[in-house]
């Protein structure tokens, strides 16, 4: 599914896609407020190594990755391509 969402932050998000089961398991308002986390760096709960990566990845065009849960515990993931041109919120089973 398509989303809508403002292009703001440190990187632009591109098209902007959730996966059925996200939708179904996630709300609107967590995924909006975690895409806003996304956009500004916050990668959510990552280890310091991956947080690393994805700071080298800013600077140097490559995928970003982050995670999230809902107030429910439902562990989701963003993924922005290397080249912004697309963000998906998925569950991990669905990567």
């Amino acid at each position: 599914m398509f989303i809508l969402y403002p292009q703001t932050g440190l990187f632009p998000l591109g098209q902007l896609y959730a996966t059925p089961g996200v939708l179904v398991d996630v709300t609107e308002t967590e995924i909006s407020a975690a895409l806003a986390r996304h956009s500004t760096g916050d990668w959510g709960d990552l280890c310091q190594e991956d947080i690393d990566e994805n700071n080298r990845a800013l600077k140097e065009g490559a995928r970003l990755l982050s995670c999230y849960r809902s107030s429910q515990r439902v562990k989701f993931w963003i993924i922005t391509e290397w080249d912004r041109s697309v963000t998906t919120v998925l569950l991990p089973s669905e990567y």
